[in-house]
């Protein structure tokens, strides 16, 4: 049962940092911009460009949204469990259940690929705001966002040029007040060398999601392979520390936060709280439902439904507290307040008053306009009313051949030169794809198509005819060859000439409502993205003449370091909250039945394991989702954690950071150890690690 969240009494006092300098322990720092001051001011250490760059090639990102870190020579990878998911499903079976029973490689041999992974290392970042700011120049509207897409493609193709082993992603900062070039190193050769049961990685199931003590064991190891076929050398990799850490003791995160929305505007987290909220809710609540009826018919399909299901779940708690937070009075007035006092200040300075100019208010007007484009841009564009893989790899292949035909820098930008290589390897994925679960899930999602705009919508008309949600879905998955990467591969290859002369049912489907889908995108980037990046640049501006870059942008899925130390913190009630927690509890909190049953693994082992050895642990680093699999550091570079979660009160994180009660949770560094060692007897790992 999701908690009630309620916000710190000193929130006003925090939250005013929003539009401020950075307090103590909040910020998610770019690399190029590290505050080692306030750093040395807070932890005692004042991290060196040396120890920066080893940081930077340590960390690693996984292209599909979570963090890791190389953790040894031979190109091993720590991320969580949850992070792999997608893998550990995929190479499960009936008769090798990989989710339930956990797997470790016996040797390198043993390890088994996961198609669907990239892992990508920053090696560069470049400011390019002025080559942005030339080509944009003078622009409005959809003159604007054609220039600055034309722009990002070309810096990022001239930057990757044909080496398909080079990803370069341009990342918006500052809401558009600066551009920086991002370049990684891609590697597409990676191997799953140790995971957990999945009862053990998500112990405490959604009940205990993003609440705190944990008793989780929400890890994996990863291996990255060259492109000779053998592990890859890293040399810049992080040892994990021995000792641990103790209460009070500094740490570091480095990892890729997804997205943040503390620099929006009133008016843009009024339509967040107003529209994007509510309807993801309403509708992630039902799918929840659809997905736990389906996963009762038997274990084959509970297992196929495991990760959605835990995805979803997810999704809706973290939706739930964000929806609290700016609901909150006291948190939503005090962002109203520094909202206020910006523009305050900007008013008194005749300089930045006529350069900033009507910006918050062009940012209103686009507010109303996109709450008018929304329920088509969702449902279409955004495909929520075709929730099936197949679908997606539908809309995939029509579009890559139909951009195929433009010039590079008039395509959209995920088809783009530079974006192809990721494109091709996840139409490549040979994972099995569940066509009973495609089946209800599509069906469910054209259910609410229709309920959405009616029966006698145009679009409506155009998927389901004379046929109901049920018909339409059953009739297109089963008869669509999409599940075959070698038909999807084929298609790809054969560009607009094959899709044209296709007739799978899935490939007819997205042609029908790609000119509506394509007209909702073109609406929503002309009179919504295009005027609110233009006024979110001119505000940014007068907050860099403010506050100088004191002031951290949002998270933008890049690589950020954030700095705090091993903390607990005190409830409203005025319990006390520890911040480690043991073996012994895990143990203690064991009912043998589900959400909370530990693993047989781990009753064999009970005389095994030490009981007092930390399991799971909270520092008060600042992290938002897309941190997790984040390796937690201290000041040797050692790890000394990995980042899984954050506590119920860092669910308004993505807003503001409040530095009593928000916390990160972490999987300690000895209890990871002494699970390979005495749980799992993973001593090839282990001595590979440096923790034998």
């Amino acid at each position: 049962m999701v908690k009630p969240m309620r916000l710190a009494a000193t929130t006003a006092a925090t939250i005013a940092l929003m539009v401020g300098v950075a307090h103590a322990d909040e910020g998610m720092w770019t690399l190029d911009n590290v505050p080692t001051a306030a750093i040395a001011k807070a932890t005692g250490f004042t991290p060196d460009p040396a120890w920066l760059k080893k940081v930077q090639l340590s960390s690693v990102r996984l292209a599909g949204g979570c963090s890791g870190s190389f953790v040894s020579g031979e190109g091993l990878v720590m991320t969580n469990h949850h992070c792999v998911a997608d893998c550990v499903a995929e190479l499960s079976s009936a008769n090798d259940d990989v989710q339930a029973n956990g797997f470790l490689a016996k040797d390198r041999a043993d390890e088994r690929k996961c198609a669907g992974i990239e892992v990508n290392q920053l090696t560069d970042i470049i400011d390019v705001t002025d080559k942005v700011n030339k080509a944009t120049a003078g622009k409005n509207g959809q003159d604007f966002a054609n220039a600055r897409r034309a722009a990002l493609t070309q810096i990022e193709k001239e930057c990757a040029g044909n080496d398909a082993s080079l990803r370069c992603d341009v990342v918006t900062l500052y809401q558009g007040g600066r551009y920086n070039l991002y370049k990684y190193q891609r590697y597409q050769d990676v191997r799953l060398a140790f995971a957990p049961e999945a009862g053990i990685a998500a112990f405490g199931g959604d009940p205990d999601n993003f609440n705190f003590p944990r008793y989780c064991l929400d890890m994996s190891l990863l291996r990255v392979y060259g492109a000779d076929g053998k592990p890859l050398k890293s040399p810049n990799h992080f040892k994990w520390s021995k000792q641990g850490t103790k209460p009070g003791e500094a740490t570091f995160v480095s990892g890729h936060p997804g997205s943040t929305s503390r620099q929006r505007t009133i008016a843009e987290l009024e339509f967040v709280r107003d529209e994007v909220a509510t309807s993801y809710l309403f509708h992630a609540q039902e799918r929840r439902g659809r997905l736990i009826e389906f996963g009762r018919e038997n274990a084959d399909r509970r297992r196929e439904a495991f990760e959605p299901l835990a995805h979803t779940e997810n999704g809706i708690k973290v939706w739930h507290g964000r929806q609290q937070a700016l609901a909150d009075k006291e948190f939503f007035g005090a962002k109203v307040k520094a909202e206020q006092e910006l523009r305050a200040k900007i008013a008194a300075d005749p300089k930045l008053s006529a350069e900033v100019g009507d910006a918050f208010e062009v940012i209103a007007k686009a507010q109303d306009r996109y709450a008018q484009l929304f329920p088509r841009y969702i449902m279409l564009e955004r495909m929520r009313a075709f929730d099936s893989d197949l679908a997606g790899f539908a809309r995939s292949l029509l579009r890559a051949a139909d951009e195929s035909k433009l010039a590079n820098n008039d395509r959209l930008r995920e088809f783009s030169d530079a974006r192809l290589p990721a494109l091709k390897q996840r139409l490549s994925n040979p994972a099995p794809v569940h066509k009973d679960l495609e089946i209800a899930m599509l069906s469910f999602s054209l259910t609410k198509l229709r309920e959405a705009f009616g029966p006698d919508d145009a679009i409506v008309k155009a998927v389901l005819g004379k046929q109901s949600p049920d018909q339409v879905a059953n009739a297109a998955i089963t008869a669509s060859k999409l599940s075959d990467p070698a038909e999807r591969l084929r298609l790809f290859e054969g560009g607009k000439a094959a899709i044209d002369a296709s007739d799978d049912p899935l490939i007819k489907l997205m042609k029908a409502i790609d000119p509506a889908a394509r007209a909702a995108r073109k609406a929503v980037e002309e009179e919504v993205e295009a005027p609110v990046e233009q006024a979110q640049a001119r505000i940014a501006k007068a907050r860099f003449a403010i506050y100088g870059d004191s002031v951290y942008p949002d998270a933008t899925f890049s690589l950020r370091l954030s700095y705090g130390k091993v903390q607990g913190w005190e409830e409203l009630d005025g319990h006390q909250v520890e911040p480690y927690t043991t073996f012994a509890g895990a143990y203690e909190r064991d009912t043998g039945a589900a959400p909370f049953d530990l693993p047989t693994r781990w009753d064999q082992a009970k005389g095994k394991v030490n009981m007092s050895t930390p399991f799971n642990a909270v520092t008060t680093n600042d992290i938002i989702g897309g941190n997790s699999g984040s390796p937690a550091l201290n000041s040797k570079a050692e790890v000394i954690g990995l980042v899984f979660d954050g506590n119920i009160h860092s669910l308004s994180g993505d807003y503001g950071y409040e530095p009593k009660r928000n916390r990160t949770v972490m999987v300690d560094v000895r209890g990871m150890t002494e699970a390979l060692r005495n749980v799992y007897g993973a001593d090839q790992l282990i001595k590979e690690l440096g923790v034998k």
